[in-house]
């Protein structure tokens, strides 16, 4: 398996398409905000999208960012869109481009990094603990985890 940043690719369509054809809605938000170009505006300048693959095929993704849906700036960087694809959950595949993340965070001198989710049990098992709850962008109230580095 080897890890990918999306901008450096040269087929970006394609592992945009890979995106969007996930069974999971915000992945075809994610894939909307890349061809609109809005990306950047909903992340940050400097944000990255982290792919991890197995030859040509997409086994997981997620997005290594200033911003996220949490637009509260003094909590940065953010690990968001985490998605794994059906057919290789559980085997931790996402601990690997989480380590990765958080070795890009540390080489930017970063105490923690940070990730919003409604979900609970789940980044537990790679380190995370909930911080706080805050209001996001959709106005609902998501769980912040962070994990120090």
């Amino acid at each position: 398996m080897e890890i990918r940043e999306l901008f450096y690719e040269q087929d970006q369509t394609y592992w945009i398409e890979k995106i969007r054809n996930s069974d999971w809605s915000a992945g075809e938000l994610l894939a909307n905000m890349l061809q609109d170009d809005t990306f950047f505006d909903f992340a940050g300048e400097g944000a990255k999208i982290l792919l991890l693959t197995e030859g040509e095929n997409l086994v997981s993704y997620c997005t290594f960012a200033p911003m996220d849906d949490i637009k509260q700036t003094e909590l940065t960087p953010w690990i968001g869109f985490v998605y794994t694809y059906p057919e290789y959950r559980g085997h931790r595949h996402f601990g690997k481009l989480m380590a990765h993340a958080e070795e890009m965070a540390r080489q930017q001198g970063k105490e923690y990094t940070y990730i919003s989710t409604g979900h609970t049990e789940v980044y537990e098992k790679y380190g995370y603990e909930h911080y706080t709850n805050l209001p996001n962008v959709g106005g609902t109230v998501s769980r912040v985890y962070r994990k120090k580095l």
